[in-house]
Order: C-alpha cells, then structure tokens, then sequence
C-alpha cells in the first residue's frame, strides 16, 4: 500500500468540503429566491481553490489559536476575500473572464468579491476550525493508504 502525503490528503478534503458548502450555499440562495429546483452552482476551478485557500487559513489558525475568536474571524475572511479575489483575477487573466460574476451586485470589488458576503465568510471561517480539528483526529489515527497499482512500486 502506497500512502497519500498529508498535505495532499487535506488539500483533497479541502476541496471536497468547499464544493459541498458551495452547492448548499448557491442551493439555498436559488430557493430563497423561489428557484423550486434549488439550482445549484459550482465550478471545476473551485476544488483547488478551496483546497489551497483552507491549507492556508489551517497553517493561519494554528498560529492565531492564542487569540480570541472575534480576532480569529476577522482574519479568516480577510484570508477568504484574499484568495477570491486573487484567484478570480487569476483566473481573469488565464481565461479571459472569470467564472463567478458579482459586478451586478452593488457591493462588488472588480466583480470579483462581495463586500455584502463579509458575514458569511466571517461564519464559514470559524466553521473552519471544528473541520480542522476533526481532521486532525482522524489524521492521528491509521494513516489512509491507498492499493497500490500492480506493477508499479
């Protein structure tokens, strides 16, 4: 059996956890705005932004733990507006637009982030520690180990 890198592991839960939270958010929002399917959005892109965007507040937690959790969450959307923003303009540049678009909104940056989104981002970032932390207790645990591939060592 071939064992998984630690940080390949949780940038892969990262992701998963970030695409879940992305359809229920965009679901809910489609049926609050009376969308009877609930539709739901994502985007390929996403997985690695989410998995990065969590390595980071994860490495940003350990290091805030000492504060209270007001100042924790304050720089836990400021990390979540960084990476939006940044990976939006990324992907601007790379591909000419970017998948999400808040410039209809009024309280958009370069359509890229939505100031009026601070209070979910503020949540999601203090959600984030519980997540980290049940990660953590299962990474103390058997390491996940993936067969290994015939023929290959």
């Amino acid at each position: 059996m071939t064992k998984v890198p630690f940080v390949l592991r949780r940038f892969l839960l990262y992701g998963f956890a970030g695409w879940i939270v992305e359809v229920l958010f965009t679901g809910t929002l489609s049926a609050v705005r009376r969308d009877r399917a609930g539709t739901a959005r994502t985007y390929l892109w996403m997985h690695p932004i989410y998995g990065a965007t969590a390595l980071a507040m994860e490495w940003l937690s350990k290091r805030l733990r000492p504060l209270p959790w007001p100042v924790r969450g304050l720089a836990y959307t400021a990390v979540i507006y960084g990476a939006e923003y940044s990976s939006g303009w990324a992907l601007k540049k790379i591909l000419g637009r970017c998948p999400w678009d808040y410039s209809g909104s009024g309280k958009n940056v370069h359509g890229l982030v939505r100031l009026d989104y601070a209070p979910a981002w503020y949540a999601l970032g203090l959600l984030f520690e519980p997540l980290r932390d049940s990660l953590d207790g299962i990474s103390a645990s058997k390491p996940v180990e993936w067969p290994r591939v015939p023929g290959r060592r």
